[in-house]
């Protein structure tokens, strides 16, 4: 078995810079980078936290970072399943984008909600000032939407509550702090055995392609399509995971996003983690996952592959939504073209 110190140098080494890229694009609106003392907002879009304790530790994990957390008035707030009422979820966040002195906002955790508050947001000023949103799961809304209506990138990534290993961190830090333009690969297996399984990806159509990433939670984004907040995925490379879904569900909403022409206008397509994402009844006659994927990716002629390191997994890399990238399917590796943040 592979120590971890042995294992974060593979990964060290996976993660390499792609030198020069992001001089040779036309520049574009980013947010700013973030630095040590920068004042980040914290806000709960969907689920509330339930624990004064976890709280503790999720502004504890902020401080670690180098910055200093700001927590909504919501947080630690409670109403039904929600961290209050959409009108308190939508002002709080308008409010984060209007504050001069916060930097970024970080979304504490996902759940259900943030479509709810999407016609409340108050896209005018958020265009107005524009800083990152960090986060994952339902706050796949507020990415798409942010794409779709305020013109600047996010970043798809841990939520604050989330563990934040060393592989996130750096991922995060890489992106938001240093500006940088790197190349997430699957990070190798570390099982005893001869042949790895894990750390492998699955090829649907080798290749490479170009474009905008644009994505998230397959669950939320396929429920916004015919909506306003959804972004033009011409030329796009649509990133994509999953959790607790069955394999049928996972094709009901390919099959969606085909029927709608999503699928048919993306340069290439990633599948990251799909945890937990099996029939609770299983049959010798069902799809696996894969070849659920296979159904719909591989027919399409563009570059696509399975296996990449974000979703709803311990540690993950870091995607910034909106921000040019490049995919080798036969690799599995993504890099990115330009930097999120000036």
């Amino acid at each position: 078995m592979l120590s971890r110190r042995t294992m974060m140098q593979a990964i060290g080494a996976l993660m390499l810079p792609a030198a020069g890229i992001s001089a040779v694009l036309p520049p574009r609106r980013r947010p700013r980078r973030l630095r040590r003392g920068d004042v980040v907002g914290l806000v709960e879009p969907a689920y509330f936290t339930p624990d004064a304790f976890d709280l503790e530790a999720i502004l504890a994990t902020i401080r670690a970072m180098g910055l200093v957390p700001r927590a909504a008035p919501n947080v630690m707030s409670r109403y039904g399943y929600l961290a209050g009422s959409d009108e308190e979820r939508a002002a709080h966040l308008n409010t984060m984008f209007a504050d001069p002195e916060v930097r970024a906002i970080f979304a504490v955790r996902g759940g259900w909600g943030c479509a709810r508050i999407l016609p409340l947001l108050d896209f005018d000023l958020i265009r107005a000032n524009p800083k990152l949103l960090i986060g994952f799961s339902d706050i796949t809304a507020l990415h798409l939407a942010l794409a779709a209506r305020a013109d600047f990138p996010s970043i798809h990534g841990p939520n604050a509550a989330s563990a934040w290993g060393q592989l996130s961190w750096d991922s995060f830090r890489r992106l938001a702090f240093d500006a940088e333009t790197p190349t997430w690969a699957i990070p190798p297996g570390t099982e005893d055995r001869l042949a790895q399984r894990n750390g492998r990806a699955r090829t649907f159509r080798p290749g490479r392609a170009t474009g905008p990433l644009i994505g998230g939670n397959l669950t939320v984004l396929s429920a916004l399509v015919g909506t306003p907040y959804l972004p033009s995925f011409d030329g796009a490379i649509l990133f994509l995971e999953e959790t607790e879904e069955a394999q049928y569900r996972i094709d009901r909403m390919m099959t969606h996003l085909a029927l709608a022409g999503i699928l048919g206008r993306v340069a290439g397509v990633v599948f990251g983690q799909c945890t937990d994402c099996t029939a609770r009844i299983s049959s010798l006659g069902g799809f696996t996952l894969s070849e659920v994927l296979a159904h719909h990716l591989a027919p399409l002629g563009v570059p696509a592959f399975q296996g990449a390191l974000f979703g709803h997994v311990t540690d993950q890399f870091s995607l910034p939504v909106g921000v040019r990238a490049e995919i080798d399917a036969a690799a599995g590796t993504i890099r990115m073209l330009e930097p999120v943040v000036a």
